[in-house]
C-alpha cells in the first residue's frame, strides 16, 4: 500500500531523467492541488487532482477517530462532502514517496490537517494522517484516482472534522 522504495530515480540518460523529475513533481503537484484546493476553498483547483471516478477512502482515519463517514467515490460526492463550507481547514503535505509504472503512479505522504469550525475557532481537530494515493497521467499532469487516508494520531475534537 505504501511507497517505499530505497531510491527516488529510476531512469538514466538526461532527457529521461528530466522526465522522471517533472512526472514525480507533477504526481507531488497533484496532492498539493487537493490541499491547497481545500484551504482556500477553490473548488476549481481541489477538483483538478482527481479523476472523474476517484475514490476517496478517510474511513481508516475516520474511525480511529471515533467517526463514521462513508466511502466517497466520483468527483462530485468528493467535492460536496470534502468542501464543507462549514470548515476552515490548513493541509501540510510532506516526506512524500513516489513509484512511477509509465502512466500509473502511487504517492505516500504525511499530511497534518487542522480543522476549525468557520464560525469558532476555538474549536479544533488536528490530524496526523498517512495517505496512500494511486494517480494516472492525464497528458503533462497527474490525477488522483484512489486516496487511502489512515491516521497516526489526532487531538483536539474529532466531531469538528465532521462539521459538528
Amino acid at each position: 500500500m505504501y511507497v517505499t522504495t530505497d531510491h527516488a530515480l529510476r531512469s538514466t540518460g538526461v532527457e529521461s531523467v528530466l522526465r522522471e523529475i517533472a512526472d514525480r513533481h507533477e504526481i507531488v503537484d497533484a496532492l498539493h492541488r487537493f490541499a491547497f484546493g481545500r484551504d482556500l476553498g477553490d473548488h476549481e483547483l481541489f477538483r483538478s487532482a482527481f479523476t472523474p471516478d476517484a475514490e476517496f477512502d478517510f474511513r481508516p482515519a475516520a474511525t480511529k477517530c471515533g467517526l463514521e463517514v462513508p466511502l466517497m467515490t466520483g468527483i462530485d460526492m468528493i467535492a460536496g462532502i470534502v468542501l464543507d463550507p462549514r470548515l476552515h481547514t490548513t493541509h501540510t503535505v510532506g516526506n512524500c514517496r513516489v513509484e512511477l509504472d509509465a502512466d500509473t503512479a502511487r504517492l505516500t505522504a504525511l499530511v497534518e490537517a487542522q480543522h476549525l469550525p468557520a464560525h469558532d475557532h476555538s474549536r479544533h481537530a488536528l490530524l496526523k494522517n498517512v495517505y496512500a494515493v494511486e494517480l494516472v497521467r492525464d497528458g503533462e499532469r497527474w490525477l488522483m484516482s484512489k486516496v487511502h487516508i489512515d491516521n497516526i494520531w489526532f487531538t483536539g475534537d474529532p466531531q469538528v472534522v465532521v462539521g459538528n
